[in-house]
């Protein structure tokens, strides 16, 4: 993570993680400062691995954090991904990728991963419920 401190939005991530009670907020979006750094606390369904695909974004470093249980990410440098699937939606700041080779990574309830625009990874692999936290933090 030292390689994020001199983002000043990264920094804002951090000290909100530090003083925020992540597993006690409600379900919703968190403005921290506008748009530049936000969080979303959500409940979502895990997946197979053969239904997860791989995304990438290019406005935000994604910080996600497991809150009820530990969750599987599939992860690939986003310069070795060659089955792109479509186009980057600027909208949503998401591209996804087909490939089906990738490192797994097991990310265990309360822990960070930080995802940067240089990383693809396919979220949500496992089974069950999962509810998370997932910053979303600009570049620059």
């Amino acid at each position: 993570m030292e390689k994020y401190k001199s983002n000043p939005n990264f920094v804002k991530a951090l000290e909100y993680i530090g003083s925020h009670d992540l597993a006690s907020m409600e379900n919703g979006t968190y403005r921290i400062d506008g748009d530049n750094v936000y969080v979303n606390i959500v409940e979502c369904n895990m997946r197979p691995q053969s239904q997860a695909r791989l995304e990438v974004h290019d406005v935000y470093i994604d910080v996600q954090i497991p809150l009820s249980g530990p969750e599987t990410f599939g992860v690939k440098s986003r310069s070795a991904c060659t089955e792109q699937d479509g186009e980057m939606n600027t909208d949503n700041d998401i591209m996804f990728f087909n490939d089906r080779e990738y490192d797994l990574k097991v990310v265990g309830k309360g822990e960070i991963v930080v995802f940067a625009p240089e990383d693809a990874h396919a979220p949500l692999i496992g089974e069950g419920l999962i509810r998370k936290a997932i910053f979303k933090v600009k570049v620059r």
